[in-house]
């Protein structure tokens, strides 16, 4: 769908005042999952791919939602907005307008139509890409854009955490908000300082690999993770004064896991140490151009994910094994949350094609369902475009 028919359609719901509109967009990460709520550093990028809205001011205190991906449209009042399960993804805008007025920015009725093409379920952030745009037309249309992206990303992450209920980290609304185009960015999820990268790998090519296996994170073990690796956070402190897992060195971590009794607990910590480290090597890989080091780091990270974290599955499983076992390929891992979703690949540029036809037959001939295949470029972040 392009721009002048999604006004249209916005016309067709909403009368034909002209909407202003947003855009914002979808975030990969490179490497470093599981590690945002753990405090470590994580390297995403926002993508091409993402979610465009038209939305123009209301008279009143109604909300109007309504969207070209799914049929539900919902109309709330601003004063009476809670989690209603049968309001699917309204609850997304929802949560982000409740806790805008509860931090006291302006907000007031509006009508509003958004259309995605990020695949849904595909762990490539959806929800912080839709939390995002809404927070950014509040901005715009009641705040003269004067409120801070931090505030934005702490609000939209606040929304997911407390109306939604999942307990994501902040990596993925700070790499909606703050994306750069043609730059990766190393943040330090603890302090929320970063850096932008250059996305230097030369000929090679990041190519978007769709299971096609939906998660939601709300029904997966997403937030059981979460639990596991806090109570392995309050075991080794009473060995060491930490703030959160990623504090450790690995030579620090491999003195106090003699601590840890039971094997899970074990597994998660152990493999959010070791991924921070990896990440901090796979931003100097890509500083420096050593692309064969990073798709080592990104395979690395996608079998600790795998052993240690549990968190892969056999969609998953079985389209990184099938990329690494072509040559133009050299580096594969999951992205995102797991339990389904995507994986990325490092591939050279000119094959490309033939990477992605191998790999997607003989993914339909083991799991029975195809796999889709992306090339984004890397995009700026959350904005208004018209």
């Amino acid at each position: 769908m392009d721009l002048s028919n999604l006004r249209e359609r916005f016309y067709m719901l909403y009368g034909s005042e002209e909407p202003r509109i947003f855009f914002s967009p979808s975030r990969v990460n490179l490497i470093g999952e599981h590690i945002d709520y753990n405090g470590g550093y994580v390297l995403p990028c926002a993508t091409q791919l993402g979610t465009y809205g038209c939305v123009k001011k209301r008279d009143d205190n109604k909300i109007r939602l309504a969207s070209e991906n799914f049929d539900l449209k919902v109309e709330v009042d601003i004063e009476d907005l809670k989690y209603e399960s049968e309001h699917g993804w309204a609850n997304y805008p929802k949560g982000v307008i409740f806790f805008m007025k509860k931090s006291g920015y302006k907000v007031s009725g509006m009508d509003i139509l958004v259309w995605g093409n990020i695949p849904n379920g595909a762990g490539l952030s959806s929800s912080a890409s839709l939390e995002l745009l809404i927070a950014e037309m509040i901005n715009s249309l009641f705040n003269d854009g004067e409120i801070p992206k931090i505030d934005l990303i702490k609000i939209s992450q606040k929304s997911e955490n407390d109306f939604i209920g999942v307990k994501c980290g902040v990596m993925d609304q700070f790499a909606v908000a703050m994306g750069k185009a043609n730059n990766a960015m190393l943040l330090n999820c603890n302090s929320l300082n970063y850096k932008y990268v250059k996305m230097n790998i030369k000929d090679y090519k990041i190519v978007i690999m769709n299971t096609n296996k939906r998660r939601e994170l709300n029904d997966s073990k997403y937030n059981e993770r979460r639990d596991e690796c806090e109570r392995a956070l309050n075991i080794l402190r009473n060995y060491k004064d930490i703030d959160n897992l990623c504090q450790l060195t690995i030579e620090e971590f491999e003195k106090l896991e003699k601590y840890l009794d039971e094997d899970n607990i074990r597994n998660r910590a152990s493999h959010a140490v070791y991924e921070n480290q990896r990440v901090l090597k796979a931003c100097t890989a890509l500083e420096n151009g050593y692309i064969l080091e990073l798709g080592q780091l990104l395979t690395e990270s996608h079998y600790s994910l795998k052993n240690l974290y549990e968190v892969t599955g056999i969609e998953l499983d079985t389209i990184v094994n099938l990329a690494l076992e072509q040559d133009s390929c050299i580096g594969a891992r999951m992205t995102g949350a797991g339990f389904g979703g995507c994986a990325i690949a490092l591939v050279q540029d000119e094959a490309v094609g033939i990477f992605i036809d191998k790999v997607g037959q003989m993914y339909k001939s083991k799991i029975g369902y195809e796999a889709d295949f992306y090339l984004t470029g890397i995009g700026d972040g959350t904005r208004e475009i018209i």
